[in-house]
């Protein structure tokens, strides 16, 4: 796709919203921040580390990061887009290497998985289409959506891919069940749902036997978005989230609750 085909005017802002667990490095600093940090340099050599923004959550275990990154090209944006959902912790990890979650908010973007179908975006847009190496179709991500990237080693929890994908459906419904709303699977569609509307959507890869990307969890956002799309490659699907159902989380408090059901859904 061409940076014409995406509407965007280049230069653009290009905001970064990332939650982690906190990790004190040896010369004080924090290891979260320093890998994000490091990541971004890599695309965005005039980015300025003073410019990330920190805060703690209430019990202070997790961080919230955020920056503004400015993309020069759409090249450069679909770079850097890339290598933050595939992060390289997979690819280098050693065997006895912690898993890991990463909690994001996204800007605006639409992703499109390995197999996804051009005509699954139904209506123009000025959102940008950036393909990525996961499965599924194409999906909208925005502010206000948490999304968990679900780093695993499957040999090491002794289970396959199909039931990692239970798991964490497992773990958004019962999320949802905490806030006294009822949720379920759908037949043939991997995701959460709640009365036939999508609240979560699920795309994965496998490399070495390691996982990465994860789950979308729709919680304080503009639903508009998914009008332009097939959501996951399903003409009329109704998407939902949880200010809708009456389920009063920020999208921060909603990430940490996230990340403790799927530490225990993975992990059971």
């Amino acid at each position: 796709m061409s940076e014409e085909d995406t509407l965007l005017q280049f230069p653009t802002d290009f905001p970064i919203k990332i939650m982690g667990r906190r990790r004190v490095s040896p010369n004080g600093g924090d290891e979260f921040v320093q890998t994000m940090v490091e990541l971004v340099l890599r695309h965005a050599p005039d980015f300025r580390a003073e410019s990330v923004e920190m805060r703690v959550s209430g019990s202070g275990n997790y961080l919230s990061v955020t920056c503004v990154v400015r993309a020069t090209s759409k090249a450069q944006l679909d770079a850097l887009y890339r290598e933050i959902t595939a992060h390289p912790f997979t690819a280098r990890r050693s065997p006895d290497a912690a898993d890991e979650i990463w909690l994001l908010e996204h800007p605006p973007v639409y992703t499109q998985g390995q197999a996804g179908k051009a005509e699954h975006l139904i209506a123009a847009t000025d959102i940008p289409v950036v393909p990525i190496d996961r499965g599924g179709q194409i999906t909208y991500h925005g502010p206000g959506q948490v999304v968990a990237y679900v780093l695993i080693d499957l040999r090491r929890r002794g289970y396959g891919i199909r039931e990692l994908v239970k798991r964490m459906e497992q773990a958004v419904i019962d999320l949802l069940a905490e806030q006294g709303v009822a949720a379920a699977r759908l037949g043939g569609a991997p995701g959460v749902y709640v009365d036939g509307a999508k609240i979560a959507a699920l795309g994965l890869r496998v490399r070495h036997g390691c996982t990465y990307h994860g789950l979308s969890f729709n919680v304080d956002m503009d639903l508009g978005p998914f009008a332009a799309i097939n959501p996951c490659g399903y003409a009329g699907m109704r998407v939902t989230q949880c200010r809708e159902l009456g389920v009063r989380l920020s999208p921060q408090a909603a990430g940490v609750a996230l990340a403790r059901c799927l530490q225990h859904a993975i992990h059971a």
